[in-house]
């Protein structure tokens, strides 16, 4: 099958051509590097370097013959939205339009969207959160994530455009980039190989449910495979404090750091975790990396980025 990937020189997304790539699919990607990095896209891809919000990315869309297309491209940064919330809504709910618009014309087959399983459920009423919950976003990037699944109903039932929504916990692994609004295994890491003592915000006392990103990945390719629509959440079920996360990582590095707090970020949820039972009952997926596998996957990957 055809195959384009937005975001495809990032994060999770790069991991995502990879995989498709292995499955002898032809992929393409689109993505304009404000997060991604080029040499992160496999030679001999077709790259576009081009924003999602642009007339040229939705004339590649509307003239790629696509079956299915992956949408990661987005603002990821909470603290951006909240600082530019007309940027934030171009980018994520005017760009998703774009694409949108360009697939049903095209007669794409299937979209499949990365949302957040934690800016948008808000903060929880009960845990761990199910699909179930109420979408309370409490920043205007959650409150995008959120407008764009409702738009993606509306392509579904109105235009035909098959949608599948995969609302992902804290992603973490190789090839997140530790600048910006970055996750915080990232940012620790990228720290201690350089010797820099981390900061946790707060008392560390805040729990996030960590995904390691082979796991997203395999949650992606089943869904791709399988053709079922709806909303998926994509975590662990197992909640996780900032301070065990930096204990983990101290092993690594022969717990030399010791725990230096700062302040404590305004407006952080307190605690998130999502169930993952729809999506294993479904597709039968469930996470395979527990998190102390994953972080020294990941450690050993910073590692040999910095020793480059």
């Amino acid at each position: 099958m055809k195959i384009l990937v937005t975001g495809g020189a990032g994060f999770i997304g790069s991991h995502i051509v990879d995989a498709m790539i292995h499955s002898n699919h032809q992929v393409e990607v689109l993505d304009n590097l404000s997060t991604g990095f080029a040499h992160n896209v496999p030679t001999g891809i077709t790259f576009f370097n081009e924003d999602i919000g642009n007339p040229a990315a939705a004339e590649i869309v509307q003239n790629g013959g696509y079956d299915t297309i992956f949408h990661q491209a987005a603002q990821i940064d909470v603290r951006k939205s909240v600082q530019n919330p007309a940027e934030d809504a171009h980018i994520n709910i005017i760009g998703t339009i774009n694409l949108l618009e360009a697939a049903v014309k095209s007669r794409v087959q299937h979209f499949i969207f990365a949302s957040s399983g934690g800016a948008g459920y808000g903060e929880p009423d009960y845990y761990p959160l199910d699909e179930k919950h109420l979408l309370n976003p409490l920043s205007p990037y959650g409150i995008s994530k959120i407008a764009v699944e409702k738009y993606l109903h509306y392509y579904q039932e109105v235009h035909g455009l098959k949608t599948t929504i995969l609302r992902y916990a804290n992603v973490y692994g190789p090839r997140q980039n530790p600048h910006g609004e970055a996750g915080v295994v990232a940012i620790f890491l990228n720290k201690m190989l350089q010797n820099q003592q981390p900061l946790i915000n707060g008392d560390g006392k805040q729990t996030r449910d960590y995904v390691y990103v082979a796991d997203v990945v395999n949650a992606n390719t089943m869904v791709f495979n399988n053709k079922k629509y709806g909303a998926y959440n994509v975590g662990t079920g197992r909640e996780i404090t900032v301070n065990e996360i930096f204990e983990v990582l101290n092993t690594f590095f022969e717990n030399k750091f010791s725990q230096q707090h700062g302040q404590a970020k305004s407006g952080e949820q307190r605690r998130s975790v999502l169930s993952y039972q729809k999506i294993k009952q479904e597709f039968g997926w469930e996470p395979t990396i527990d998190l102390e596998t994953g972080l020294y996957k990941t450690y050993q990957w910073f590692a040999s980025v910095q020793n480059k």
